[in-house]
């Protein structure tokens, strides 16, 4: 394309440029204002925007610094809790301890009670054997006095029968 065709392109798009721009949509039109009052009044609230701008800036910078305190005391009470925490575990380990030789006091306590009642238990089976020697000694007194007793009967019909017969002879006579 020469530099002239381009010319006239360009002439061209210059002088249809504005029909053009008057189909598309408000928001896309260019803006061309020329009243001065509109001017300056847009100027002021460009101005306030900045002004509004730089407020909330410093706002977020104030915020900014208000997170920083916040997080160096979420800090600092962490560090307390921390702390606190290494205390409690380390009463918890004094009671573990604790619970630990009471345990042991108390199983060597149930094992003097087991020796107690091991013993307690030789004895009873002492007491038993003795018993059973004793229940033997009375089985040997109760044959011996069935005995004497049958002895003892047969003495007594022995001397029913004499009297009856020496009764039977003084009658007799």
């Amino acid at each position: 394309m020469s530099d002239r065709q381009l010319e006239e392109i360009g002439s061209y798009v210059k002088s249809h440029l504005p029909e053009w721009l008057a189909e598309l949509a408000p928001e896309h039109r260019p803006m061309t204002i020329t009243d001065p009052a509109l001017l300056e009044r847009i100027v002021r609230v460009e101005e306030s925007l900045s002004h509004q701008r730089e407020l909330m800036n410093q706002g977020f910078s104030a915020m900014e610094k208000r997170f920083e305190q916040v997080d160096k005391r979420f800090e600092e009470m962490r560090e307390d809790m921390n702390a606190r925490f290494e205390a409690v575990d380390k009463r918890f380990e004094e009671v573990d301890k604790r619970f630990e030789e009471m345990r042991a006091d108390m199983n060597a306590r149930f094992e003097a009670v087991d020796q107690r009642f091991a013993s307690m238990e030789k004895r009873f089976e002492q007491v038993d054997k003795r018993f059973e020697q004793v229940d033997k000694r009375f089985e040997e007194m109760r044959i011996d006095m069935d005995a004497r007793f049958r002895t003892t009967n047969r003495m007594i019909m022995a001397f029913f029968a004499l009297v009856t017969v020496v009764s039977a002879v003084v009658q007799i006579l």
